[in-house]
C-alpha cells in the first residue's frame, strides 16, 4: 500500500467557531491572524487569535483523518488485514484528532465569551479616534521612533513605513493614554514610539466593521457546528 499521505498545513478561516470570531471583532479571519502579527491587537483579542490559531490546526487535523478514513473505504485499496489494519488506526487518530479540537474549541470559547459580553455591553456612542488619529495609530503600531532634528530643533515621528507623524498630534495621542515613548532612549537618537494597551483597543475597535448580531452562515466543508459536540 502506499504510504500515509502527510496532513496539510493549517489554513484559515476552517474551524467551527470562526463565524463567532468575526461577528463580534467585525473582522474575518484572515484580519484577524494579520493583526496579530503586527501587534495591533489588545490582550484579550492576541490571546483569542492565539486561541483560534490552535483550533485551526487541530480543525485541519481532524479534516485529515475524515479524508483518509473515506480513501481508505473507498475500495481503492485490497480488503485484507493491512486494510483493516490502517483503518483501525485511522479512526484511533481521528479520534485523538477529535479531542483535541473539542479541547481546543474550549480555549477559544473560553477567551470568546468575555469578550462577546463586553461588546454587548458596551455603549453604542463609546468616542472613536478620528480618521487621521487611526492612521496615526496604524503607523505607530508597526513601528516608530521620535526625532529632533539636529539643525532646526524641530521633532517628529518617523513610522517604519515612512510616514512622519507630526509632534503635535504625538503629544495628542500621548495625552489620551493611546501611545508611549521609550525616554530612556534620547530623542536625538530616536526615542522609540508604541501603542498601549488602550491604543491598540482604540484602534482595533474604530477598524472593525459594526455588526448587531452574529451572522447565521452555512457551516464549511470540514467543519462542525460552532458549539462542539460532546461524544459519549
Amino acid at each position: 500500500m502506499p504510504p500515509e499521505p502527510t496532513p496539510a498545513p493549517a489554513r484559515r478561516a476552517v474551524s467551527p467557531l470562526d463565524h463567532r470570531l468575526e461577528a463580534v471583532t467585525g473582522h474575518d479571519i484572515d484580519t484577524l491572524w494579520a493583526y496579530r502579527d503586527r501587534g495591533i491587537l489588545d490582550e484579550p483579542h492576541a490571546h483569542l487569535v492565539d486561541q483560534h490559531r490552535e483550533l485551526a490546526k487541530t480543525q485541519t487535523a481532524v479534516t485529515f483523518y475524515l479524508r483518509l478514513l473515506n480513501r481508505l473505504s473507498s475500495g481503492e485499496f485490497d480488503v485484507d488485514d493491512a486494510l483493516f489494519t490502517r483503518i483501525d488506526r485511522t479512526v484511533d487518530q481521528l479520534e485523538e484528532a477529535s479531542d483535541a479540537r473539542d479541547a481546543a474549541a474550549r480555549q477559544v470559547l473560553a477567551a470568546l465569551e468575555p469578550i462577546e459580553a463586553a461588546a454587548a455591553a458596551s455603549a453604542p456612542d463609546a468616542k472613536q479616534p478620528s480618521t487621521d488619529d487611526q492612521a496615526a495609530l496604524l503607523a505607530i503600531a508597526g513601528g516608530a521612533k521620535l526625532y529632533e532634528h539636529l539643525l532646526t530643533g524641530r521633532m517628529s515621528v518617523t513610522a517604519a513605513s515612512g510616514t512622519r507623524i507630526p509632534h503635535a498630534k504625538l503629544q495628542r495621542l500621548e495625552d489620551a493614554c493611546l501611545v508611549v515613548r521609550d525616554t530612556d532612549h534620547p530623542v536625538r537618537a530616536g526615542q522609540p514610539v508604541a501603542l498601549t494597551d488602550a491604543g491598540r483597543a482604540a484602534l482595533f475597535a474604530a477598524r472593525r466593521t459594526p455588526t448587531t448580531q452574529a451572522p447565521k452562515v452555512p457551516a464549511r466543508p470540514g467543519t462542525s457546528p460552532s458549539t462542539p459536540a460532546q461524544r459519549r
